[in-house]
């Protein structure tokens, strides 16, 4: 109980700051909203004062002059409040629209910009469903949390304590009836809603995200799912998280029950305490009928709120648990974040540099890079090749700044890469990665993806260029085809020629290229070698290779083992070199081959 408590806490004094912050951006939206709902609020509360006039006015004779004025006063003022009430209520409601509207868009354009700029690993270990969830139900959560403080708790708040004080200045013992029974139920609601309430709350909303996650999990990878006849297996998995998420659900909703019929039982002993009060009273002598009519049409407006009051504190915790997730994706830290005083890096030549690079991955002991030095000439044509793990992602991972080196640096024509802007450092990358991934746009965005505002024939001459241009045309809407999810309507060689097309458009000085031809059939790798080899002209290239076929007409090879470099030289050089790791590799690739063309 003490760490949910303690959580919860945190939880409030994280999630209401970060709303108030927003308030304070439209701050004469906040102000008029409510301005107009405590002003609606302070017409209600004088209500019973004049209905009360008015009763008293209505006991005396129809004919006394004095009675009927007083009488005609009371219920100008009835209307007038109620009139008063309407105008500013309207005010508030008119008001409170756009203003919540535009906090719920800048919290999830904000949520959206910095899950963008998260690293690759925190992408790598979350759910793409998950994180939707947490942002959307704690943009809703926004609207709840705004009209449950504006809308209810202020106002209720203020015709608590004016109501007390109103009937406490005429009877004392009232208003202290009042005070008594408020200490009780508020404090009540609010232990109620935080510690029995709440941590069942906050479990509820941890399964609701992983029902989210394993909807995006299962229909991401459908075409898995089909390949071996999985649904079945994926429809028990989902039922398994449904039952554990209903089950917590239900928890919680019982939990509100139970706490609502407490609330009930409360309220109904200060009723009875106010009502019972107001009957001696009158018994006594000391208050008129138009009194009793003030004393319980006051208890009616207090017993209203004070109902209220325990669902509002209810919503208020409901509303922070929905936002616990969103708010701690703000406050975690963006992992890879432009340096202080970080400028616009400008590449022309293309030379790659790592001057004494030291790497280690997040959690592991030993480095993976333990002073790693290597000049990549300007223009020229480099191939990686290397067993899994050894090294070669990491490296083209730490050119694009995907992580930091533990120490040394990184230079692109004598610019260090850690002090510039990584999206100016990107955007003079391209690279066509193992497994493209396309949107689910249209061909024509998905290859101008590099070049925003290409024009068509640029887009065409790019689709050429990369031997994609026929497969497209033979497309019923050619480059207007919508691709799917992830480019799941096209082949893995048609991904790729897209990919290689959208490389081609964006024309970066310095062009990465991930096992571009692997698991593609010989026409396909024919077409895309044919369309690299047009691309890496002029661009100083980085290639990932385990087919070497990939990699024997580059400028120089670079063999990586346990992080290090232990081979480089040409495909001619490597091959020749006896019990070299390259020329192992050559021969296991070649044996396996004609072992593949005998069985053919």
């Amino acid at each position: 109980m003490t760490v949910f408590h303690t959580k919860r806490a945190a939880a409030i004094r994280v999630v209401l700051p970060f709303v108030f912050r927003h308030w304070l951006n439209q701050p004469v939206m906040a102000a008029t909203t409510a301005a107009g709902l405590l002003g609606a609020t302070m017409a209600d509360l004088f209500m019973p004062v004049f209905s009360g006039h008015l009763v008293d006015a209505m006991t005396s004779a129809a004919s006394d002059p004095v009675a009927r004025r007083a009488a005609y006063t009371a219920f100008a003022a009835i209307v007038g409040l109620g009139l008063a009430s309407i105008i500013l209520r309207m005010t508030g409601l008119y008001t409170i629209v756009p203003f919540t509207l535009r906090i719920m868009s800048d919290v999830a354009r904000d949520a959206f910009t910095r899950v963008q700029r998260f690293s690759t690993d925190w992408h790598a270990n979350s759910f793409a469903g998950s994180t939707v969830r947490k942002i959307t139900r704690g943009m809703w959560a926004l609207d709840l949390l705004n009209d449950t403080i504006l809308m209810a708790l202020l106002p209720s708040l203020v015709v608590l304590l004016g109501s007390m004080i109103l009937l406490g200045l005429h009877w004392p013992s009232l208003g202290l009836v009042i005070a008594v029974g408020a200490a009780i139920y508020i404090p009540m609601i609010i232990l109620f809603s935080t510690r029995y309430i709440a941590p069942a709350a906050r479990v509820s909303n941890a399964w609701d995200t992983k029902v989210g996650g394993t909807l995006a999990d299962a229909l991401t990878c459908n075409a898995v799912v089909k390949s071996f006849g999985a649904e079945q297996r994926e429809d028990v998995r989902l039922k398994r998280v449904i039952n554990r998420w209903s089950a917590r659900v239900r928890r919680t909703w019982l939990r509100y029950t139970y706490t609502a019929t407490a609330q009930l039982a409360v309220l109904l002993c200060l009723r009875a305490s106010v009502i019972g009060g107001a009957l001696l009273l009158w018994i006594a002598g000391r208050a008129s009928p138009g009194d009793v009519t003030y004393v319980l049409t006051s208890y009616y407006i207090i017993h209203a709120y004070l109902r209220d009051v325990g669902m509002h504190i209810n919503n208020l915790q409901r509303s922070v648990n929905d936002m616990e997730e969103l708010v701690a994706m703000h406050d975690e830290p963006i992992g890879i974040a432009d340096a202080s005083g970080a400028r616009p890096i400008d590449i022309q030549d293309g030379r790659i540099v790592f001057e004494d690079v030291t790497f280690h991955y997040g959690g592991h002991r030993a480095p993976l890079y333990d002073g790693l030095s290597v000049d990549i000439r300007a223009g020229e044509r480099v191939g990686l090749v290397g067993r899994s793990g050894s090294g070669k992602t990491t490296f083209v991972k730490l050119v694009q700044r995907l992580y930091d080196v533990t120490s040394g640096k990184i230079l692109i024509d004598d610019q260090d890469i850690a002090k510039a802007t990584q999206q100016s450092l990107r955007s003079q990358i391209a690279i066509v990665q193992q497994e493209p991934i396309l949107f689910h746009r249209s061909l024509a965005e998905n290859i101008a993806y590099g070049r925003p505002g290409a024009s068509g024939a640029a887009i065409e001459q790019a689709a050429r260029l990369a031997n994609a241009h026929e497969f497209i045309l033979r497309l019923p809407k050619g480059y207007g085809t919508l691709v799917g999810e992830r480019g799941v309507k096209l082949s893995g060689g048609e991904r790729q020629r897209v990919a290689l097309a959208r490389a081609f458009l964006a024309d970066a000085p310095v062009l990465i290229l991930d096992e571009a031809t692997s698991s593609l059939d010989s026409e396909s790798e024919a077409l895309i070698q044919q369309a690299m080899e047009r691309l890496m002209k002029g661009r100083t290239s980085i290639v990932i290779a385990h087919r070497l076929s990939t990699v024997r007409s580059l400028d120089r090879i670079l063999v990586f083992d346990r992080g290090e470099i232990v081979e480089q030289g040409t495909h001619a050089a490597l091959a020749n070199r006896s019990g070299g790791i390259y020329r192992g590799l050559f021969e296991r690739q070649a044996t396996e081959f004609d072992r593949i063309s005998a069985a053919e």
